[in-house]
């Protein structure tokens, strides 16, 4: 296992986390999870408050012989200004993990701009809890837009960011860059699954990325910039640690064979796309009908490209149903105004493709795991 300083917490953490949010089995699977992970050499915990019972399962791992000072425990709250919830939350997250402090306290969820002024106005809580030892670090989570969490970043108050970034979603590498440069520790949240739901690639993606895994690339992808400090890994059962973690020391730079593979994936994009590719620049938006252009359409080049109808189906669900947490109306919602037409750079014709789109990805609505 390979440990990275995670920016200005001056904190060494494994580049793999332990993620809790799919503890839900039975406390002995999750206990049993836990101390699996320990022992293949991570020593950074990730639940949140809204993680069902995570943080209780969590807490009976540390009181069962986990050793508290070899571990990093992150746990969130939900942006809020009410001082007391603040306090009250935190308190109870420390009851319910049988600990007296916490290594890292993210905003769970900085998403709109009002969340972020929220956590503004509880800038003053936040700080008091952070004087009085019962949080040492401060930062947030984000499934907002780039312009969003760019904000975030430039308050100069958080000293990390949980961040979705992967190969297949590039759009916030402004982000990871600025964050770098304000030495921010970085944690990218959820790689095999938001990142394309890799662990059950389709065959023409596998064909693509042969010899290596699609999710063996992402994750040398992620791994191989230095900028980033740690993925998480969302094991269910301690089995589901075997394969990712063979990965945790291969942060060396990206091969010249691996760089080939990521050149083929763009050149089977332009082929197979032609002139209907989205370049994602974001020019579309603002949508009067609030369609998220740009996802929708990426969404497009994936199942296009690449196959991913599956991991398109299953994020096209999300619309409408997911809130902040994944924002904007579905692609039959055009009403072809033609706003966007000018403002596209490739002259696509949005309204057409969107509605192509949702043809192909229509289907049963979707929820977030933790709702």
């Amino acid at each position: 296992m390979h440990y990275r300083r995670f920016g200005k917490t001056n904190l060494n953490l494994s580049v793999f986390s332990l993620g809790t949010m799919r503890y839900l089995v039975s406390e002995e699977n999750a206990v049993q999870t836990i101390q699996q992970a320990v022992d293949m050499g991570i020593n950074h915990i990730e639940t949140a408050r809204g993680y069902g019972k995570s943080e209780k399962y969590l807490g009976t791992a540390l009181v069962s012989g986990l050793q508290r000072a070899q571990l990093y425990i992150t746990t969130k709250i939900i942006p809020t200004k009410d001082v007391s919830l603040i306090e009250s939350s935190i308190d109870e997250s420390l009851e319910n993990l049988s600990i007296d402090y916490l290594d890292f306290l993210a905003i769970h969820g900085i998403n709109t701009w009002e969340h972020l002024e929220i956590t503004h106005h509880g800038i003053r809580a936040l700080q008091k809890v952070m004087d009085d030892g019962r949080v040492k670090n401060i930062g947030f989570s984000t499934h907002g837009p780039l312009d969003v969490i760019l904000a975030a970043i430039n308050t100069d108050f958080f000293q990390f960011i949980n961040l979705h970034y992967y190969y297949f979603f590039q759009r916030h590498a402004p982000a990871v860059e600025l964050a770098h440069q304000k030495d921010m520790g970085i944690f990218i949240i959820s790689p095999a699954d938001k990142g394309g739901q890799l662990y059950t690639p389709p065959p023409t993606l596998q064909n693509l990325c042969q010899p290596f895994s699609p999710l063996e690339l992402n994750y040398r992808f992620l791994l191989s910039d230095p900028r980033i400090t740690t993925l998480s890994v969302g094991a269910a059962r301690p089995q589901e640690l075997e394969w990712p973690l063979t990965m945790s020391d291969r942060t060396e730079p990206l091969t010249f064979e691996e760089t080939e593979i990521f050149q083929r994936l763009e050149s089977e994009a332009l082929q197979r796309l032609g002139t209907e590719k989205c370049s994602q620049c974001y020019a579309c938006l603002p949508c009067p009908e609030d369609i998220n252009i740009p996802e929708i359409l990426r969404l497009r080049n994936l199942g296009i490209a690449y196959n991913m109808t599956r991991f398109g189906k299953y994020r096209y669900g999300m619309f409408e149903n997911a809130g902040h947490w994944f924002p904007g109306k579905k692609g039959n919602r055009c009403t072809e105004c033609g706003e966007c037409l000018p403002r596209c750079p490739e002259k696509l014709h949005i309204p057409s493709l969107l509605k192509d789109t949702h043809q192909r990805f229509k289907g049963a609505s979707g929820r977030r795991l933790w709702d």
